[in-house]
């Protein structure tokens, strides 16, 4: 980079330099004159002590110019040398006793008295590693094996308590303690007022009435004879109820309750006593039409249920239901007869169409209770639970409507699985449907079954059922069950309304 002077000297070169450029007459820039130096005065004192010597020029003299130099003078401040300087001529340099170091044999101070014993007040003396000071006019303690023991007031106090001070100390304390613990009994007393230690309630000999009859007594004989089965196919498993109804082992029971193991290989089934005891149970024989079945169990001589009849039952009666529910064996509920001949299709556990004529009750029957039985007021069977009516269908709880078969039908069914292992049952050969009008009810004929007893017995579709042998139908499943009221083979006269006209006409029952 070339700087202005030079730019403009090259564009003009006759042009003179211009001397704010920083030429003068173009002979280069100025040089400025080094300033003054500051040379304060100097203290003649520091100046006679810190100077050259006389005769000397340059920071350091030859040896020869040294030696010949005359001495400098020290100028010290007369304050300092009187007070560290030397003593006046003559003088020894330190104080010490007079003449040799050794004080006067003949002097009366006390300051040097055995000097001459004591290296550390000579000055003369050496360093040396001597023996520990020790006072030799002291008489030597003579060694003991153990030192002396110290009382407590001793330890405590250092005897600056006395004796008959630290008892009344201790006296005091032990009142003080005991007054604290008497205030703290009573404040826990007074915290506590609701509760009472030393409390024992009165007991009496129990007096509780069980007569003949009650619902205890009845219970404690019925229980014993009910069975809680458990169902296991694979990882799945269900419970449910039985009663034993003959002293070989014969189980009573659902069908839709061991349905599961017998459609299932490898399914087991395993029955619960209230005792306790646990034992394999086989299939005799199931009728889905009625929702019944039969097992065995490997026991002998069990508690055998007392079997009633289901023909005296009244609405109103009291009954009992014994089982399982929810997995609870032993349970015990109580209710009434709410409704006899209650035509009820069952759902679900493989009973296709099975429609049971059950005894309708409000004694709770859950999921469950499935199986066990229904008692009278005298402990007799008088129904198998089997179903119960929820809110919404399913598996709900009991809302006080529960149905049971009728023992009536079960024993006879029962009879029937023990001794051939099947039930077969009335036909009547039709499809119906419920149908009512403004005055009546009945089963309308859907379809009659090619070759069947109601083919036979000139019964049409379309012809509505309104009365089988004695009983009034209302409705399909009224017919189905009235129908397994009779024996296979048996002739049953049909009332009918046949394009509204009543007509009668005679069904001789076929077998399923």
């Amino acid at each position: 980079m070339t700087d202005r002077a030079t730019s403009d000297a090259a564009r003009d070169p006759g042009r003179p330099a211009d001397p704010e450029d920083g030429q003068v007459n173009g002979a280069g820039p100025p040089r400025l004159e080094p300033r003054p130096l500051d040379r304060p005065a100097v203290d003649a004192s520091a100046e006679s002590v810190f100077g050259r010597p006389a005769g000397l020029a340059a920071g350091f003299a030859t040896p020869a110019a040294r030696a010949a130099a005359p001495p400098v003078a020290t100028g010290a401040p007369p304050a300092l040398a009187a007070a560290f300087g030397r003593p006046a001529a003559g003088a020894d340099a330190l104080q010490r006793p007079p003449g040799s170091g050794a004080p006067d044999p003949g002097a009366d101070d006390p300051l040097w008295a055995g000097a001459e014993d004591d290296p550390w007040r000579d000055p003369a003396s050496g360093v040396a590693l001597g023996p520990p000071a020790v006072d030799p006019a002291a008489p030597a303690a003579a060694p003991t094996d153990e030192g002396s023991r110290l009382s407590l007031r001793e330890v405590l106090f250092g005897r600056r308590v006395h004796p008959r001070a630290l008892a009344l100390l201790a006296v005091v304390a032990l009142a003080v303690g005991a007054v604290g613990g008497i205030v703290g009994r009573f404040t826990a007393e007074g915290a506590n007022s609701l509760t009472e230690p030393g409390a024992t309630l009165a007991s009496v000999e129990p007096a509780i009435a069980r007569p003949p009859g009650s619902v205890a007594d009845i219970a404690q004989r019925v229980v014993p004879a009910v069975v809680s089965i458990e169902v296991r196919v694979g990882e799945e498993g269900g419970t449910g109820s039985g009663v034993v109804i003959d002293g070989s082992g014969f189980v009573l029971t659902n069908n839709h309750v061991v349905a599961p193991a017998a459609e299932v290989e490898g399914a087991t089934i395993e029955t619960v006593f209230s005792d306790g005891t646990r034992t394999r149970a086989a299939i005799v024989g199931r009728d889905p039409k009625t929702d019944l079945a039969v097992i065995r169990v490997g026991v002998t001589n069990p508690v055998v249920a007392q079997i009633g009849t289901s023909s005296a039952l009244a609405v109103g009666d009291a009954v009992i239901a014994v089982g399982s529910p929810l997995g609870l064996a032993g349970t015990v509920t109580e209710g009434i007869v709410s409704a006899l001949d209650r035509p009820v299709r069952l759902e679900g556990g493989g009973n296709v169409n099975a429609v049971i004529d059950a005894i309708q009750t409000d004694a709770a029957i859950n999921p469950g209770n499935s199986g066990g039985p229904l008692v009278d007021a005298t402990g007799a069977v008088v129904g198998i639970n089997t179903a119960i009516s929820s809110i919404g269908g399913g598996e709900g709880g009991s809302i006080g409507l529960g149905f049971a078969i009728p023992i009536d039908d079960a024993r006879v069914i029962a009879e029937e699985l023990i001794r051939t292992g099947i039930v077969k049952h009335a036909e009547l050969g039709v499809n119906a449907r419920s149908v009512e009008d403004d005055t009546s009810a009945g089963a309308q004929v859907q379809n009659v079954q090619q070759g069947g007893a109601a083919a036979a017995g000139g019964i049409l579709e379309g012809d509505v059922i309104v009365t089988l042998g004695e009983r009034s139908i209302a409705g399909a499943d009224e017919l189905e069950v009235a129908v397994r009221e009779f024996e296979p083979g048996a002739t049953v006269p049909v009332g009918l309304i046949r394009e509204g006209r009543p007509l009668t006409v005679s069904v001789v029952l076929a077998s399923d």
